[in-house]
């Protein structure tokens, strides 16, 4: 009922750059956070940056501290709808890259928060 769809990943040689996007669909009501998150395997999975909705709708944005200085999230016009730009990408950057929507939904007759999360795309930094 909820749909979570990322796009963007690949292939970038170290010092390149990258732009990830993430789109969140269905039966939603409220988005109160949209951001990224990555994971590399046999590792937890970590913030890479998120944006948290407020009443007026700007929002405030956090970031990993390894992302501050490289990495901007960018709200579409609407709350479904973050970009992530990746710039001066390192080989530690290469990792499964993850959408996720903290939101409201409606399904059968029953309102519900909770988080979802997108299938991954992968970004792998390397010569």
């Amino acid at each position: 009922h909820v749909q979570v769809v990322e796009s963007g990943g690949g292939l970038v040689q170290p010092g390149g750059s990258l732009r990830l996007s993430c789109a969140a669909s269905g039966s939603i009501i409220n988005i109160y956070s949209l951001g990224w998150y990555r994971q590399v395997s046999g590792k937890e999975r970590e913030l890479v940056a998120t944006n948290t909705y407020t009443q007026d709708s700007s929002g405030t944005t956090n970031y990993a501290e390894f992302a501050k200085g490289r990495f901007s999230l960018i709200r579409g016009n609407n709350r479904r709808t973050v970009e992530l730009q990746m710039n001066s990408l390192l080989p530690e950057d290469t990792a499964v890259y993850f959408c996720m929507a903290d939101v409201t939904s409606h399904s059968g007759g029953l309102y519900q928060r909770e988080d979802f999360w997108g299938q991954g795309t992968q970004v792998t930094v390397s010569s």
